[in-house]
């Protein structure tokens, strides 16, 4: 088994739709990367989904009046799992944020004290909980060939940025997390 949390982060309809205004377009290439991940931690996985508030307020109110498509309750498919990964997710922590470091991951990371993520979109979701994870101290890996950002470039520059943060996060690949 592989040490540590592998955090799965968003691997919904809603980003790998290709029809949708959100969608990653590497998004099939991301989810090939997870899957090799998963069997290495076993239970040690949660997946995250990004959903909308009920009421958003502050500066989500811009965002939503940018976004209204995606103003609909959690249940609605679009923020569902896709079919590959919803019978996998035995853990599933909901958020109405990008970053999803919280409580409820912190609490599963403490006894091993790594965050290994994979998921989508690298550029918003990952790198918000990247950032948050380590601002925590707990040791974070990006696993990049399990990401997908909104396009190449900005999974680019967002893998360059928090492989700044090093030794707090180290941006790696599928096969480096599977050799331990």
């Amino acid at each position: 088994m592989t040490a540590g949390l592998l955090t799965v982060i968003d691997m919904q309809h809603v980003f790998a739709d290709p029809a949708s205004p959100w969608a990653a377009p590497r998004f099939a290439e991301a989810a090939a990367g997870v899957r090799r991940l998963l069997p290495a931690f076993g239970d040690r996985v949660t997946f995250t989904r990004f959903v909308a508030p009920e009421r958003p307020s502050g500066a989500w109110r811009a965002y939503y009046e940018r976004w209204p498509f995606a103003r609909q309750p959690p249940q609605a498919p679009l923020w569902h799992l896709t079919e590959e990964f919803a019978p996998s997710a035995h853990d599933v922590l909901d958020a109405p944020t990008f970053g999803k470091w919280s409580p409820h991951l912190a609490a599963r990371v403490a006894p091993e004290g790594r965050l290994v993520l994979a998921g989508v979109s690298t550029d918003c979701c990952v790198l918000s909980t990247a950032l948050a994870a380590a601002d925590a101290g707990t040791e974070v890996l990006v696993a990049a060939d399990a990401c997908a950002g909104a396009d190449d470039d900005s999974h680019a520059k967002a893998l360059y940025v928090m492989d700044l943060y090093r030794p707090l996060i180290r941006v790696t690949t599928v096969a480096d997390v599977l050799a331990g």
